[in-house]
């Protein structure tokens, strides 16, 4: 090879270096912009997540604290009325009765909000608690949801919380939705995943049509809380053929 075309050959070796150089330092610094962007993006939906559930707290104990007591003590001061006839002594005991019912009505909510069997014993009773009080809420629909979960499970309160609130959307969902006789919940371990799966034999939806046209709240609080895991939601549901989701959590 002669001079010019050896100096030629260098030249273009150098000008692809080059070019090969900017590149590389381009695609990096979109690839850092991505990660960046994607971890802003989901701690501002955890910090979202966080702020509800630190709001369901406090209401869960201001219910559970403050109005419960107020209550009983309204209920105690009822019963020790005197009554003068037969009708005042039905109204103190229809007021007392009413007072009862406002009393479970609160605890129920307030352990909706935030159920302490999630924080004393885990998720597990806690969704075995929460299914048996929705197949006693849905008798007179005739829906009824079974949970399986035949293995321990070891996760953190982050997920817990995640999880059951998800598992109370789909339960909730298919409850005012899907016109459904049967939802079964069931829990999974494959290798280093969880995987939550849920299916009904309701009237199910135009899953991708629903997604474009309008998601709604619980498809939203649905894919925000699975995408903070870093899970992966897949839904499978045609009109007629029921709905099922699948979520595959890294553990």
């Amino acid at each position: 090879m002669d001079t010019p075309e050896a100096k030629l050959y260098q030249a273009l070796l150098m000008v692809v270096g080059v070019v090969g150089s900017v590149l590389i330092y381009f695609i990096i610094t979109i690839i850092r912009y991505q990660r960046r962007s994607l971890r802003l993006h989901k701690e501002k939906i955890q910090a979202e997540i966080d702020t509800l559930e630190n709001e369901r707290t406090r209401i869960a104990s201001d219910l559970h604290d403050e109005l419960g007591p107020l209550l009983s003590a309204v209920k105690l001061q009822i019963n020790s009325l005197d009554a003068a006839n037969d009708l005042d002594a039905l109204t103190i005991m229809k007021s007392s009765t009413h007072i009862d019912s406002i009393i479970t009505k609160l605890r129920e909510i307030s352990n909706n909000l935030m159920p302490n069997t999630l924080v004393r014993k885990g998720l597990q009773k806690a969704i075995a608690e929460f299914v048996e009080q929705s197949n006693q809420t849905t008798q007179s629909s005739g829906l009824q949801v079974k949970f399986i979960c035949e293995q321990s499970l070891n996760l953190n309160q982050q997920k817990e919380i995640n999880i059951y609130r998800i598992i109370q959307e789909i339960v909730h969902n298919t409850i005012k939705h899907a016109q459904a006789s049967c939802l079964i919940i069931k829990m999974v371990i494959e290798e280093n995943r969880l995987l939550l799966m849920t299916a009904d034999n309701g009237k199910g939806f135009d899953y991708f049509l629903k997604i474009k046209d309008n998601p709604g709240l619980g498809l939203r609080n649905l894919q925000s809380r699975a995408e903070v895991m870093g899970a992966e939601l897949s839904c499978q549901s045609e009109p007629g053929k029921g709905t099922m989701y699948t979520f595959e959590i890294p553990l």
